[in-house]
């Protein structure tokens, strides 16, 4: 029998590489806006981020997502971030 390859994917924060599933993904849209992709499937460039409030209230600190996509990151991006956690 043939063993399923689970795709892995690496936190843009912490360097840990995850399943897809215990991350959340950030993304670019073409038309420069940020969504948060929950398809995991959103068309444009992507940035994971672990679930896990240390690590996105650092992403926020260190604007570290803002680098990695090149776009300014609204507030409210980050406040949907969180609330999806909790």
């Amino acid at each position: 029998m043939k063993i399923k390859k689970i795709p892995m994917r690496t936190c843009v924060i912490t360097r840990e590489k995850l399943e897809k599933k215990d991350l959340i993904r950030i993304v670019r849209t073409p038309e420069n806006t940020v969504i948060i992709d929950e398809t995991l499937k959103a068309n444009g460039r992507g940035a994971y981020l672990k679930k896990d409030i240390n690590v996105i209230e650092k992403a926020k600190k260190t604007k570290a997502l803002e680098k990695h996509l090149e776009v300014t990151i609204p507030e409210n991006i980050y406040e949907e971030l969180l609330n999806k956690i909790k």
